[in-house]
């Protein structure tokens, strides 16, 4: 089959493809904020974002403290399979819903299940565990409207916010819409760290059975939705698409 060129999308099909998934990319975020912050009560390197954990890595490597050193080489190895896991299972590079997503769900909340176990149990297995389960999320959200979301980890996000802001401040044209969802997405991750830190303190690392069960959920609830054709009726609705111009109107 020859190559074709992909289509240009207009903004309304665009915003009707996704706009269900707006709120779940904040829900996503949060959930990835409260996992983080669970984990490193347990263990002092990120699980969300390799930043971190490849730094421990090389910090633990020269300080001669080889089972911590082995400890951050298994949660990057963990968030790299979970994103090949990821790939293996939704297999797009576009941000298209389908039931493969809620497969995804369903798996990532069995990893966060696996995840919960062992970190009762205060065994180190549990951090390649819930490293797996943040690569796949954030393997499953891709571009939206020339914007890369990424829900485990906001350097992306700050960057895009700083460079919308300086857009702005040169007078330049930018979409509101987007530097409010950016900032949206910043501030749900932030709030789930607050919530996981405060689960942790009162409940232990058992609290992460509540977004293990919560993944398992919605994850059944989207892959049943679309084999009865419910979100696709939800999606030939006629939406209302963000509006285009300057931020702040002057």
């Amino acid at each position: 089959m020859p190559y074709s060129h992909p289509q240009p999308l207009d903004r309304q099909s665009a915003f009707k493809q996704v706009r269900l998934l707006i709120p779940g990319a904040f829900a996503l975020a949060a959930s990835a904020g409260f996992i983080n912050s669970v984990a490193l009560g347990f263990f002092h390197t990120p699980v969300s974002h390799m930043t971190g954990a490849i730094s421990h890595f090389g910090i633990d490597t020269a300080s001669g403290k080889w089972p911590d050193a082995l400890s951050s080489l298994t949660i990057i190895l963990g968030f790299v399979f979970g994103a090949a896991l990821n790939g293996m299972i939704v297999g797009a590079w576009k941000l298209i819903p389908g039931r493969s997503y809620g497969v995804a769900m369903v798996v990532e909340g069995c990893l966060l299940g696996a995840a919960t176990f062992l970190f009762v149990y205060k065994h180190r297995l549990a951090l390649p565990a819930v490293s797996m389960a943040c690569g796949l999320q954030n393997a499953m959200s891709s571009s939206y409207c020339g914007l890369m979301i990424r829900t485990t980890h906001v350097t992306g996000i700050a960057t895009d916010i700083g460079v919308m802001i300086g857009h702005w401040l040169r007078h330049r044209q930018i979409e509101g819409w987007k530097l409010r969802f950016l900032v949206m997405i910043a501030f749900a991750f932030g709030s789930g760290c607050w919530l996981g830190h405060l689960a942790d303190v009162r409940f232990g690392p058992s609290c992460l059975a509540l977004p293990a069960v919560a993944f398992i959920v919605a994850g059944t609830i989207l892959g049943l939705a679309y084999h009865k054709g419910l979100v696709d009726l939800m999606q030939s609705s006629n939406p209302i698409p963000p509006p285009t111009g300057t931020f702040p109107k002057r």
